[in-house]
This record gives C-alpha cells, sequence and structure tokens, in this order.
C-alpha cells in the first residue's frame, strides 16, 4: 500500500460505515465512547468509513451517513486548510515509521460546523488503528465537544508517539506558514510569560537552552511579532495564554 498523496483529498471517500457489519458490531461492544464524545474508524485499505458512533449527538449526521469526506468538509473554513495540511504531514510522518506505528496519534482543537449550521468546538485526536505488513491501513479517530476551549486565531495542536520529539518539529516545520503553535511551544510559552529565562526553562524541562529557544524563536516570524513582549501580548489576544 503506498502513502497517501494528499490524504484529504483524494485517499477518502463520501462512503459511509455499515453498521449492521459483524466487525461494526464487534467495535460497539469493545470501544469505549464518552459524552459528547465521537469515534470513527476509517479503512485506507477498503477506502471507506468500517465504524462510526456517536457523530449524530455532537454533529448532527447519523451514524450510518458520516462519512470521511463529511467530516473533513464540515471543518469550519478558518480552520479547513490547517486541518487537512496537519492530516497529511503527520500521516505521511507516521506512513515513514516502522516501528511502533500503533503509539503514534495527533490531536488538534477545531470547530466543525454542525447539521444545523452552528459551530461546535472539538478536540479531535487521530491514531494508528490497524497496521499490515508494517503499513497503516486503518486510522481511529475521536472527536470530543469541548466548550471550556476558547479558539482564536491560532490553531493548536499536539503530536505523540516514541518519536514524539521529531514528530513535532517536523509538523512545525511543515506548517510553518499557517498560525499554529505545538504543544510543547505553547508550554515553553507559558514559562516565559511568567517571567522565566530560557535557561530555567530548559532546567525545567531537561533539554538544553538551544533546544527551548528553538521552540520560541521561530514563533516571532510565524506570528509576525518584533520582540518577546509583543509575543506573549500575542499570545493572550489570541488566546493562546489565559
Amino acid at each position: 500500500m503506498s502513502v497517501p498523496g494528499n490524504y484529504t483529498k483524494s485517499f477518502i471517500t463520501d462512503v459511509p460505515a455499515d453498521l449492521k457489519s459483524e466487525r461494526a458490531v464487534y467495535f460497539r461492544k469493545i470501544l469505549t465512547r464518552f459524552p459528547e464524545e465521537a469515534i470513527y474508524i476509517y479503512s485506507f485499505k477498503e477506502q471507506r468509513m468500517i465504524y462510526a458512533d456517536g457523530w449524530e449527538e455532537i454533529l448532527g449526521y447519523k451514524d450510518d451517513e458520516i462519512s470521511m469526506l463529511t467530516i473533513v468538509s464540515i471543518t469550519s473554513p478558518e480552520y479547513a486548510p490547517f486541518s487537512n495540511e496537519l492530516n497529511d504531514k503527520a500521516l505521511k510522518f507516521i506512513y515513514g515509521r516502522t516501528e511502533e506505528l500503533e503509539k503514534y496519534s495527533f490531536t488538534i482543537e477545531l470547530k466543525k460546523i454542525h447539521k444545523n449550521g452552528t459551530a461546535v468546538p472539538l478536540i479531535s485526536k487521530v491514531g494508528v488503528f490497524d497496521i499490515e505488513n508494517g503499513m497503516v491501513t486503518a486510522i481511529i479517530g475521536r472527536s470530543q465537544i469541548n466548550r471550556s476551549i476558547n479558539l482564536g486565531n491560532v490553531m493548536r495542536y499536539e503530536a505523540y508517539g516514541p518519536d514524539k520529539s521529531e514528530f513535532e518539529e517536523e509538523l512545525n516545520k511543515q506548517l510553518f506558514n499557517y498560525y499554529a503553535i505545538s504543544r510543547k511551544e505553547k508550554e515553553a510559552l507559558e514559562m516565559v510569560a511568567k517571567g522565566y529565562s530560557f535557561k530555567e526553562i530548559a532546567n525545567h524541562f531537561n533539554v538544553t537552552q538551544s533546544a527551548i529557544e528553538k521552540r520560541i524563536i521561530p514563533l516571532y516570524k510565524r506570528f509576525n511579532v518584533k520582540s518577546l513582549t509583543h509575543l506573549i501580548s500575542f499570545a493572550y489576544e489570541n488566546h493562546i495564554l489565559k
């Protein structure tokens, strides 16, 4: 199976899951779904949704009608380009790994458009669900309503996995042109805002001072700010910091 060239456009379909199938019934038994949460399993091998649960509760779409194409297309316009690009780059990174693939995942905070037209704030997590011959053949996604998040103009995301640092650094590099910030960058910025020096932050995270500088300095250009004070002010204005 080849690496998808563009996950969001050429590698997904509008085919919903057959929820009466034996495997869908099995997934419903083994997968726990929390309140205001929806789950999907999408097969790259079959190019279709193979399981869906909870979508009517959070976004108004019945589980037997929701498709991967629908989930992608109902992303709020201001978040869609970044969300699509994140999916592409993250999945390509995972496809390049050869070990412990099942441990990789990524999250993003964004808005989806409910079937009734209202915007719904979600935290969505995508992870590896199935592997064949060292290749990812299916992914699992969980989206949960989170009314406590205050979404501004900056996209927030996080990468997980055995090569977490490399994963996140690659995403940072690939997504540089977007207003986005990773959890690692946000954690360092939170300490800067509290008055800690780069050296103190490095000691806190048990990394080098250079590693902290690489998290903070690129944010100047990304957010078009001229100083650390300006960066912190921007972060509060855009709800990166509270």
